[in-house]
């Protein structure tokens, strides 16, 4: 049985994670050349930050990104419902709690995955916000924090969720450490406890619940939706090796016939946008950044790399650099991976 359906529940079914200093919106814009219905997330965004230290910038966001997600942290009812009503008024589609990042100073703000030991708190949080907005109001969780027992922990946090209001969830699949392990271990040590995450859908039905954690490939996130589970959020994977995930997601996730485009399409899609942000002010560096590991797995790839990452950071670099990033990709061999030593 799938979950409820709200307007983004069928874009869920693939979604790439909020990750800090990737995501943003030069990075989403990007992504979204590479599939036109994968949900995409920005980087968490602070309660605070937004209504008492007035960082409305941080909402910025171009239209040709959606359908996208605003993911907020914060641990104040009132604060986090003036949130989310922001982040409806600057045409978000979704607003979701963090509830997993592990980091030093989001647990000095007693936010992330120090919720996950305040239950009831998360509810208040979660059922202000609902009330606030009409959009879809969603979390993201670890399966548990510190000594913790997943087994027990997790189906009663589902449940204060659920009672809350918000009926879609993502869950991250491994426990979260709040002292001993840094965010990036955090990442990596915890075990993957994929079939914790499968019971949980099995046990809520009616929710629409996304796995989280570890998964590599397209080929792996086929596999959960045909084991149950709702959609599935790639993490690093799809920020390191784009093309790989999000080239052909919408064919083989989304149902689409028309033919995936290719890595060098989406660098040729890319030029617009990069000639209106330094139009802007802006800097090469900003945007190719984020697009360093578009050829990855290809013939041509290191070089790609190697001139956007040193070019794009000079004085008055412009699209020059990419037309001559471009040339170190064979036009032959775009679109299909190739020497993976490259």
């Amino acid at each position: 049985m799938q979950g409820p359906t709200d307007p983004l529940s069928d874009a869920a079914r693939l979604s790439v994670a909020p990750m800090i200093d990737w995501t943003d919106r030069h990075c989403r814009f990007f992504h979204r050349q590479m599939s036109a219905r994968a949900l995409l997330y920005s980087e968490m965004v602070t309660a605070p930050a937004l209504v008492r230290g007035g960082a409305r910038h941080l909402l910025d966001f171009d239209p040709a990104e959606s359908p996208v997600a605003l993911q907020l942290g914060g641990a104040d009812p009132r604060e986090l419902a003036e949130a989310a009503r922001m982040a409806e008024d600057a045409g978000y589609d979704e607003v979701n709690l963090n509830l997993g990042c592990p980091s030093d100073r989001v647990q000095s703000g007693r936010f992330g995955a120090v919720l996950m030991q305040k239950p009831a708190l998360v509810a208040e949080c979660l059922s202000e916000m609902v009330a606030a907005v009409r959009l879809p109001v969603t979390a993201k969780c670890r399966i548990g924090v510190d000594v913790q027992d997943p087994e027990d922990v997790l189906p009663a946090f589902l449940e204060a969720v659920r009672a809350a209001g918000v009926q879609r969830v993502i869950i991250h699949a491994r426990k979260a450490w709040l002292s001993g392990l840094s965010p990036k271990e955090n990442r990596d040590i915890p075990p993957l406890d994929y079939p914790l995450v499968r019971e949980m859908k099995r046990r809520f039905p009616e929710m629409h619940l996304s796995i989280n954690g570890g998964v590599q490939t397209l080929e792996e996130a086929e596999a959960h939706l045909a084991a149950g589970m709702d959609g599935v959020m790639i993490g690093r994977a799809a920020y390191q090796r784009p093309a790989d995930i999000l080239l052909a997601a919408d064919q083989r996730i989304f149902g689409e016939t028309a033919p995936a485009i290719t890595a060098r399409d989406v660098a040729e899609r890319m030029r617009p946008y990069i000639a209106r942000h330094l139009e802007a002010g802006g800097s090469l560096h900003q945007v190719t950044r984020h697009m360093l590991g578009l050829f990855a797995g290809q013939t041509g790839a290191r070089g790609w790399r190697r001139v956007l990452s040193e070019g794009a950071v000079r004085p008055g670099a412009g699209l020059e650099v990419l037309e001559a990033a471009l040339e170190r990709v064979p036009a032959s061999g775009d679109g299909i991976l190739e020497a993976r030593s490259s």
